[in-house]
């Protein structure tokens, strides 16, 4: 559209004036009274209240008596032009890209009435100001384009969301092929998604979370829009057993490989149930203070641990563990990880990675918490669904 425009201008129009007896006998008709016509009643702003604008509502400029001439809307403080597109008859102008949050808009338009003078009409527009912006943060991240079947997404605010809900509706998934799935909040920062099942091996999910101007409750508005894709790869699940001491591997539902092992002993078990890893590296410190067992108590210990994935925030990992190698297979003596030995450690870490799936079975321990790390395969599907805040 044209270039600004200054402040608004009067339009002049003729119109005869009514003829008195005198008039009419000597024919003559008197000069046009001049009539101003309103800019408002020229040229309509929406939204009507130009005070608090949500950021993400369109502004409209509309000619009400012919067509626009020009439209130019600015942010005061920047002088940045706001992009925007005319109708195809030129009556009305729409801004087409969201606003900032509490910020001043000048708008500058000019229209033409059908009389053919122009009437220029100048507002200024503001947007809401938040009293916090919450931001999303997504995972699987840009940097994890590719997980395993149980990895499930999850979006954390750095603000508490109280009105779910909307939150809610603003998060999108879709997955090719499509899956039924569920989103279930662990508290007021954290919502997960799952689908039904694990995901289909070779799935691509987007992820969408168009959370900008949107109302989050108690003052907070999303602050920004943020996107992920990622790619499932093939289905690896670990089928551990502490009745058996076994962990069969399976690819794509195919037995590729059993190991003996060793899980937590009855002292500390493993949760049972299906655990996804969440992280894996080649060597951590493992120190069991991290728990309450520290230096001078009875089962404290500190020390390097190699080929390490994680599968719980309770300090359950599978790993390299050679001190234990006598044991796998034949007896569950584990602070509750799952001991290897360095040669299945090695295969293992090798082949398994973030999202794939450790089930775990028969360990006498109870079952993992929904809201430890990954536990969102530990309740029924009804249960999940429960857990939205729109169903």
């Amino acid at each position: 559209m044209g270039a600004g425009l200054g402040a608004g201008l009067r339009l002049v129009l003729g119109r005869p004036a009514g003829l008195t007896p005198n008039h009419a006998a000597s024919g003559r008709v008197p000069a046009a009274t001049p009539t101003t016509i309103p800019p408002e009643r020229a040229v309509q702003i929406l939204p009507a209240d130009p005070a608090a604008i949500n950021p993400t509502t369109p502004i409209v400029v509309r000619a009400m008596l012919g067509t626009l001439q020009a439209v130019n809307m600015v942010n005061v403080a920047s002088g940045t032009v706001v992009r925007g597109t005319p109708s195809p008859d030129g009556t009305t102008w729409t801004s087409t890209e969201p606003l900032g949050y509490g910020s001043s808009y000048r708008i500058d338009a000019t229209a033409t009435v059908r009389a053919g003078a122009p009437v220029q009409r100048t507002e200024t527009v503001t947007t809401l100001s938040p009293a916090a912006q919450a931001y999303p943060s997504l995972i699987p991240a840009g940097d994890q384009s590719e997980v395993g079947v149980g990895q499930p997404i999850v979006v954390r605010f750095d603000e508490a969301v109280t009105n779910r809900a909307a939150a809610e509706k603003a998060l999108t998934v879709t997955a090719n092929p499509p899956q039924p799935g569920s989103w279930f909040w662990m508290s007021n920062t954290e919502a997960h998604y799952r689908p039904q099942s694990y995901w289909q091996a070779g799935s691509t999910v987007t992820v969408e979370a168009r959370l900008y101007g949107v109302d989050l409750g108690d003052g907070v508005y999303g602050q920004t829009d943020r996107t992920e894709t990622f790619r499932v790869h093939d289905a690896w699940i670990a089928k551990a057993d502490g009745a058996t001491k076994t962990m069969q591997i399976f690819d794509n539902g195919q037995l590729v490989k059993t190991m003996p092992i060793s899980l937590g002993s009855p002292g500390f078990p493993t949760h049972t149930g299906p655990h996804v890893i969440s992280d894996k590296q080649p060597s951590i410190i493992m120190d069991s203070c991290t728990y309450g067992v520290c230096k001078g108590q009875a089962g404290y210990y500190r020390e390097k641990v190699d080929l390490d994935e994680r599968i719980s925030n309770d300090g359950e990992f599978v790993h390299s563990a050679p001190w234990s190698v006598g044991q796998q297979g034949d007896s569950n003596v584990s602070h509750g990880c799952v001991n290897l030995s360095p040669a299945n450690a090695r295969w293992f870490y090798d082949h398994f990675g973030l999202g794939d799936v450790v089930e775990i079975t028969n360990s006498g321990g109870p079952a993992l918490p929904v809201w430890d790390t990954y536990g969102d395969w530990t309740l029924a599907w009804s249960k999940w669904q429960a857990g939205s805040a729109v169903q």
